[in-house]
């Protein structure tokens, strides 16, 4: 399969079907030369951190076309604004895909469409004055994200935290290794400055074949998600339960803190996650006990049976965006309300499971103070026995890394 073909597969499955764009590449990067897997991602994801520019671009061409040949379009467009692809091989090669996807009715259209954005690239169509749109078609984030965060923040800085960008590849180390032991394989990596256990590495770089990572010494993992283990405090022999586990790097960083000492328990909702669960804890030598629980249901076993619970609760991941650029139109302000009342029951039901003198973190992947801070806000009104010892939203363009939120609260004796 050509490479192009490839990448028109997977953004059609993306952009249409809902597939995430990183099972999709793993996919696709199996039926293309390993020489072209990199013209495959920079396609790809090209398409996905630009698509509502591109998308605006194209309405100005031509007002509809199917989602085949929108999505040859893309691409094509893509390559020519983004990607400094010779215009006539960016425009030869959309033809020819046009053709091979069975469209070669559209041909012309396509020909016509890309000759002129390459002809006009000086002049293309002005963005929207309007700041919350003309942010939305700049940056793709959606409307109802752009609107909190300006609300939130400022007009000034939200356009800076949608200005983030991915950042490097990041590791740690798991126990019995340390982050000393890490640096001696990867000399030039940067330490986080928020936590020093996190490694920065180059970019690029598919550690699933690396010795170290099936061996179980390091693992890869977000410095922000590390942090939220921190938020836990010192959990060393006592029970903790790790409420949304999989796929489980939180879960085996509280068992690295620990050095082991710690009982851990991990629940999953949906069998195929806690396989994935599972698999890291193995891979990553931890002993817990792992059971596919709904953490929005009560369990009568666990009513004040842990120490400390952390529920890193499923979330609209805005904290993410930079990363997954697909997320960026995966989700609507209908989710977004949805995904709130999901958490709420979440965070109501595993607070019984606290000790008394325990302590529970509830967190996201998400900049958004519906999910967030207001979350926290209502249940403490409603919970008095608990109390907040400390919250914090982190912000890619001030902190230097993704967007997470913690929030630890303490149960009364």
């Amino acid at each position: 399969m050509t490479v192009r073909r490839a990448a028109y597969e997977t953004l059609f499955a993306v952009t249409t079907d809902g597939a995430y764009a990183n099972l999709a590449l793993k996919d696709a990067a199996k039926n293309v030369d390993m020489a072209e897997v990199k013209t495959l991602y920079a396609l790809v994801y090209t398409v996905l951190e630009h698509r509502a520019y591109l998308e605006y671009i194209l309405s100005h061409f031509c007002k509809r076309q199917k989602k085949a040949i929108r999505t040859v379009l893309l691409l094509g467009a893509a390559e020519l604004l983004y990607l400094r692809t010779p215009a006539h091989a960016a425009i030869n090669e959309a033809v020819r895909l046009t053709k091979a996807v069975g469209k070669a009715d559209s041909a012309g259209l396509v020909n016509a469409v890309l000759r002129r954005i390459d002809r006009e690239r000086d002049a293309l169509p002005p963005l929207p004055t309007d700041p919350i749109e003309r942010m939305c078609v700049q940056y793709g984030y959606p409307a109802w994200a752009a609107k909190d965060w300006t609300e939130a923040y400022g007009t000034e800085r939200a356009e800076r935290l949608m200005q983030t960008r991915p950042t490097k590849m990041q590791v740690r180390a798991q126990y019995p290794a340390t982050a000393e032991d890490l640096l001696r394989v990867f000399p030039d990596a940067k330490c986080g400055t928020l936590d020093p256990n996190c490694l920065y590495l180059g970019e690029g770089l598919d550690l699933t074949g690396d010795e170290r990572f099936l061996n179980g010494m390091m693992t890869v993992q977000n410095e922000g998600a590390m942090l939220i283990c921190h938020s836990l405090g010192n959990v060393k022999g006592k029970r903790v339960l790790d409420a949304c586990a999989a796929p489980g790097g939180k879960t085996a960083y509280l068992w690295s803190l620990c050095e082991g000492d710690v009982d851990l328990a991990a629940w999953e909702l949906h069998p195929h996650r806690k396989a994935l669960l599972d698999a890291t804890l193995k891979r990553l030598h931890v002993s817990a006990t792992t059971d596919c629980r709904d953490a929005s249901l009560p369990y009568e076993d666990s009513i004040e049976a842990f120490d400390a619970v952390l529920l890193d609760v499923p979330c609209t991941g805005l904290g993410l965006l930079a990363d997954k650029p697909d997320v960026r139109f995966s989700k609507t302000e209908a989710d977004r309300d949805a995904i709130a009342a999901a958490q709420r029951a979440i965070l109501e039901t595993c607070s019984q499971y606290v000790k008394r003198g325990g302590t529970l973190v509830y967190a996201t992947c998400t900049i958004s103070r519906t999910e967030n801070e207001r979350q926290v806000r209502a249940f403490l009104d409603k919970h008095t026995d608990f109390t907040l010892l400390g919250e914090r939203q982190y912000l890619p363009d001030s902190d230097g890394i993704d967007g997470f939120y913690h929030a630890t609260m303490r149960r009364s004796e």
